[in-house]
């Protein structure tokens, strides 16, 4: 694995650790929404996230 890999990949844990620490109960209330969804709205976030993560990553050119 590279370092940039690892670096961003250390990124996400802490982007990901921020919600739980600063506001556990929306984190919560949110996950226990994302539960409830059916299988294609999960998907459907899944694809948002990937789109917005490729959308920045070509505007920083990396």
């Amino acid at each position: 694995m590279s370092v940039n890999l690892l670096a961003a990949l250390g990124l996400m844990l802490v982007i990901e650790g921020l919600l739980p620490l600063v506001a556990p109960v929306l984190w919560r209330q949110t996950f226990r929404r994302m539960i409830e969804m059916r299988d294609g709205q999960l998907r459907f976030v899944g694809l948002t996230s990937i789109a917005g993560g490729l959308l920045l990553l070509f505007f920083l050119n990396i």
